[in-house]
């Protein structure tokens, strides 16, 4: 089936309909509202009478006529850009657009490129991007912990694996826990590292965190440039200590959200079979 969005709007609580936005659009592009109409197949009249019930429910002007033609006022210049706006959310994406977590988003963006499909890529947090897929402003969607997957239901396809591993500004290998008593961290909200956090939680480790940033790449900056700061950071992402290796191991998980395009869907297909080997050169563990 063949789905063409039209757009009505509430403006100061009065109902506009999308006849009355495509009238007001035409009249930008042509500057003229008598080309408007023959764009349209409506008559002048029928464009006029449009233009003029709007500005009577509106209470202000939208268009005025000058010898060069007929020119939309600020008033409908923003409302026509509100509606523009709107409509190209609505309109369905000629590139797919792939929005998730630092890490998931990454492996996709090799992924992708192995597979040579043209996508816009996105990397943000986990509630970022779910965020932003809730408005339906993306057709795929990956997290970088899987939880985020399991509490919203969503059909997802785990990718690979991946643990944590733990980061020091020395570099000093640390291979028990209990040498993490007393130790500072450094955290990414609403990332995986809550898995690390439970684990020394569990222990009774007495840790603190002191720091909050929004990505692997500034928590590994803060880390190194310091003297006493510790960070858990994805294994690939970087290297460090595999202290709680196994008490963070975790699924890097897709969500292919835009179900009717055939590209995705194959795409999706080579990453479970030929895509495999890439993942495994990328530092991610085979699922």
């Amino acid at each position: 089936m063949d789905y063409k969005p039209k757009l009505s709007l509430f403006i100061n609580e009065r109902i506009l309909n999308y006849k009355f936005f495509e009238a007001l659009d035409c009249v930008a592009q042509t500057w003229s509202q008598r080309e408007a109409s023959k764009k349209l197949d409506i008559s002048h009249a029928v464009l006029n009478r449009r233009i003029k019930d709007a500005e009577d429910k509106l209470g202000f002007k939208l268009v005025y006529t000058t010898g060069a033609g007929s020119k939309l006022t600020e008033a409908g210049l923003e409302i026509l850009q509100q509606y523009r706006k709107l409509m190209t959310r609505l309109r369905k994406r000629e590139t797919p657009v792939l929005c998730g977590g630092y890490i998931s988003a990454g492996i996709m963006e090799a992924l992708t490129m192995e597979y040579g499909l043209d996508v816009l890529i996105y990397q943000t947090d986990d509630e970022s991007a779910l965020y932003l897929a809730d408005m339906d402003m993306i057709d795929i969607l990956t997290l970088d912990d899987p939880v985020k997957a399991f509490m919203r239901d969503l059909d997802f396809t785990p990718i690979a694996y991946d643990h944590l591993v733990l980061v020091s500004p020395t570099d000093e290998n640390i291979n028990s826990t209990s040498e993490l008593e007393g130790k500072k961290f450094v955290e990414i909200p609403g990332s995986s590292q809550r898995l690390a956090w439970n684990t020394l939680d569990n222990l009774n480790i007495d840790y603190e965190i002191v720091k909050l940033l929004k990505s692997p790449s500034e928590a590994l900056k803060a880390v190194k440039n310091s003297e006493d700061l510790y960070t858990f950071l994805n294994s690939s992402f970087t290297n460090g200590s595999d202290v709680l290796k196994n008490e963070t191991k975790h699924l890097i998980t897709l969500v292919l959200l835009n179900q009717d395009d055939e590209r995705l869907k194959k795409s999706l297909e080579f990453i479970l079979s030929n895509g495999r080997k890439l993942i495994t050169e990328l530092g991610f563990e085979r699922i």
